[in-house]
């Protein structure tokens, strides 16, 4: 079920924005819909990072990898 909501910018900004989805063949509705979605997903993407770094904290960055340890298999 789709909810309005009201939101407030310069007057000039919205026709600009408006005119840039009417390039993109869309609608300045349906563009804010799909930047409410990333938004909303994108702190569960920075936890993924953050849980893949931490993962990855054995690693040494830097260190010279000898030409015998590169030729390991």
């Amino acid at each position: 079920m789709l909810k309005n909501i009201t939101l407030s910018a310069e007057e000039e900004l919205i026709q600009r924005a408006r005119d840039k989805a009417r390039r993109e063949r869309t609608t300045l509705n349906a563009t804010f819909r799909c930047w409410l979605n990333q938004y909303v997903n994108r702190s569960s993407k920075t936890a993924d990072y953050a849980s893949l770094m931490d993962s990855l904290g054995y690693a040494r960055p830097g260190r010279k990898i000898s030409r015998d340890e590169l030729n390991e298999r």
